[in-house]
């Protein structure tokens, strides 16, 4: 926990970056690598987790047992669980994820059901001692589903729905635990929602808007005013910074248009992704190896002004293998925060300072998690130290960014 201003900052990074799909799988992650990280960064003090959760996972924590034997052990080592990441729903290391990362999504009943447990499960987690009273906590969740599914207008309604359905959802659990979750919906490249302006539309045209308190205020007995502040208060974004970056989004801007829609902030995702300076032959060729075959690594090229968006860095790379290049590539590839260049590129550090000197200043959100996920699949040359290092390193690096000694 970083006491930057009241209410307090919780730091920490995503174990999304560790593989391992079951629960004695990521239970050992924790046991070696936030532990050794912990060690690092907060020998001395409480050490908050950012969980990635699988949905079979999830569903071995959920057993009575599993969890007690789990909360005992975040104790006896100084950690805390305040947030989850729950994105992906299955695999996500060592196979091709690619776009299915979204599937099962909004659209359908099972993201739904996953989403409700990893809210129960975070409700039964979150430190219930008198240091973490005012202590929520955040879920962070698919844009909808992929663009490829349909637009906005289109499939809005049904994500609506469910998502309508799930703060309800929220809302029982508080009244029975007495623990505040939060929904945290990140846009992402490639998505439905993937800019602020059209996360910004969503939120006003399907959620916060008259039909959608209505839809909520059925599901929860509370009256119009009563339904639409809790909504607003549990159902927020999670501001990925790679991802506003790679759309070329101004941080300042993207914060002012989400502030004057009244839509909270629930989770920032801290986090860098390439900037290729697409004149540059010897850039272009140094690219191939970022084009690998497990993660999706959207690409927007900048060309006088305007954007052209491809749903993978190999389209990309094929479309302009002649012609005109453009002016700027940023690809969405999370790399270590702690490196201003990789070889001939670099990155979106810019973009990342600018907006943590927003939450320092303008107190933007409590919960701050680290996501390098793509470590694994890193040319090895950008990855040749132990990755708890690595992840020591980027916590330091996040730390000086706010303000904040280590």
């Amino acid at each position: 926990m970083i006491v930057l201003h009241e209410p307090a900052v919780h730091l920490t990074y995503c174990t999304n970056i560790h593989a391992g799909e079951s629960w004695e799988e990521i239970l050992a992650n924790v046991a070696t690598h936030v532990v050794a990280v912990k060690a690092r960064v907060a020998p001395d003090r409480r050490f908050g987790v950012g969980l990635r959760l699988s949905a079979a996972a999830a569903e071995t924590l959920a057993q009575p047992a599993v969890l007690e034997s789990f909360r005992e052990f975040l104790d006896d080592r100084g950690l805390y669980v305040f947030t989850i990441n729950g994105f992906p729903h299955g695999r996500f290391h060592g196979t091709a994820v690619k776009e299915q990362v979204y599937r099962p999504d909004w659209l359908e009943d099972e993201r739904l059901a996953y989403t409700d447990r990893l809210a129960q499960l975070l409700a039964q987690l979150l430190p219930r001692d008198k240091e973490f009273a005012d202590l929520g906590g955040s879920v962070s969740t698919v844009p909808g589903c992929f663009r490829a599914r349909g637009d906005l207008r289109s499939v809005g309604p049904a994500i609506a729905r469910r998502m309508l359905q799930h703060a309800a959802y929220l809302f029982h659990l508080q009244q029975s635990t007495g623990r505040n979750v939060s929904l945290a919906i990140e846009p992402e490249p490639a998505c439905v929602m993937e800019t602020i302006p059209q996360t910004v539309e969503f939120f006003t045209n399907e959620l916060f808007c008259k039909s959608g308190v209505a839809q909520f205020a059925r599901l929860t007995g509370l009256g119009a005013a009563a339904s639409e502040s809790f909504l607003r208060d549990h159902i927020g974004v999670c501001f990925d910074a790679c991802h506003a970056a790679v759309e070329f989004e101004d941080p300042v801007t993207a914060v002012g248009a989400l502030t004057a829609a009244g839509i909270r902030i629930a989770k920032i995702q801290v986090s860098a992704g390439l900037v290729v300076a697409a004149g540059d032959s010897e850039a272009k060729a140094a690219l191939a190896p970022f084009a690998e075959g497990v993660y999706l690594h959207q690409t927007v090229i900048s060309r006088a002004g305007e954007l052209q968006r491809f749903d993978d860095l190999p389209a990309a790379l094929s479309a302009t293998a002649t012609g005109d290049p453009g002016d700027e590539w940023r690809v969405h590839f999370h790399v270590p925060l702690f490196r201003s260049t990789l070889g001939p590129f670099s990155n979106t550090q810019p973009f990342l300072r600018e907006l943590l000197a927003l939450v320092a200043r303008e107190k933007l959100c409590q919960h701050l998690e680290v996501e390098t996920y793509t470590w694994d699949v890193l040319p090895a040359e950008f990855r040749r130290e132990p990755v708890d290092d690595a992840i020591a390193r980027e916590l330091a690096w996040t730390l000086a960014a706010l303000g904040v000694a280590p």
